[in-house]
């Protein structure tokens, strides 16, 4: 990840990929699953990864690996997206910021093998820091279970969870708990976010035909072109325009570029500068990213009743990704619907 102000804009597509490259120690971007958790001191805790609005804990969605150059301390950079799953809430969302300096406690300063390790555990629920994560959600875990005490939950609602679906029965008979954590079906599916820059240049396919514009006008009835112009409005051409950029790359699932402007799926709802707040650095946040909605395709999260849903999620950070703090920076994300497009 490095584009630039006003630079290429990269794009992010969802593939299949081996366990053992969605790890931490791989720097991955991904999606789903249980976070790859940058840093291994200051995470979230269960009050900033529960919905504002229902209470319950939010699902990982994405983590993205977007190093800054310029700074020495954010050499290694993540971005971690949650939002709520839980119908017929589904509209929490919490962005947070963590980096590091090439030079910390948690990895070696050069860069990761490209090779597939030796098989070890398939779930790690214990980071280097001692810290436990969630058997559920892969979140902080600061609960435990009061019979075995082994086993760590961020909340009531997955140890629930968790006891159902077989901890009751491995509780106290069981001296690796880590390693046989069931499906609880909370996580979305888990994929890699592989990275490519945006083709400028537009395929025919997506340009307006002008011959078919042409002949349209020889055989429709005047009253008919009058109408259709007055129709036309701000509110298509923004619509236009998004169908055709991702229609460049219609498997685009996440469009990257920091400091760049954002393609809005419409004109209502796109946030105003008074509506980004500042960093509590004091610095600018700026646009870096943004979620699309063929993303949706990948995470099966259709139930009964709302499920989780968008047109557009934008991602603004620190203009400045400042250090500020040693653990993990709430950001802001603001949301735009499907609701929204004319």
């Amino acid at each position: 990840m490095a584009a630039a102000r006003g630079g290429p804009v990269e794009l992010g597509f969802a593939e299949a990929a081996p366990a053992w490259r969605l790890r931490s120690e791989q720097f991955p971007s991904k999606v789903g699953g249980r976070p790859a958790w940058l840093g291994a001191t200051g995470l979230p805790g269960p009050k900033e990864l529960a919905c504002a609005l229902c209470g319950r804990p939010l699902a990982f969605l994405l983590q993205l690996y977007a190093p800054v150059p310029s700074r020495a301390d954010a050499f290694h950079r993540g971005l971690f997206v949650f939002c709520c799953r839980a119908p017929p809430c589904c509209a929490g969302l919490r962005v947070f910021r963590n980096q590091l300096p090439r030079k910390n406690d948690f990895y070696s300063y050069e860069p990761p093998s490209e090779d597939s390790p030796p098989a070890t555990e398939s779930v790690c629920l214990q980071l280097k820091s001692g810290a436990h994560l969630c058997r559920v959600c892969g979140c902080l875990g600061p609960k435990t279970c009061s019979r075995c005490h082994k086993a760590h939950y961020c909340s009531r609602e997955h140890q629930i969870l968790d006891w159902r679906l077989g901890h009751k029965q491995a509780c106290t008979e069981s001296d690796n708990l880590d390693s046989t954590v069931p499906d609880h079906n909370f996580l979305f599916p888990e994929f890699e976010i592989v990275i490519e820059t945006e083709d400028e240049v537009k395929p025919e396919a997506v340009e307006e035909d002008d011959s078919e514009i042409s002949g349209s006008m020889d055989e429709a009835p005047e009253e008919e072109l009058d109408s259709t112009a007055k129709h036309e409005s701000r509110e298509d051409k923004i619509f236009q325009k998004f169908k055709n950029k991702v229609a460049l790359e219609p498997e685009q699932i996440l469009r990257y570029g920091r400091g760049i402007a954002p393609i809005w799926i419409s004109g209502e709802n796109v946030p105003q500068e008074k509506d980004i707040p500042d960093c509590p650095c004091g610095a600018k946040r700026i646009f870096e990213f943004q979620v699309m909605p063929q993303l949706l395709g990948y995470l099966k999260a259709d139930t009964l009743g709302r499920s989780v849903d968008w047109g557009v999620l934008a991602i603004f950070t620190c203009a400045e990704s400042c250090g500020l703090g040693t653990g993990y920076t709430e950001e802001f994300v603001w949301k735009q619907d499907v609701a929204d497009t004319p």
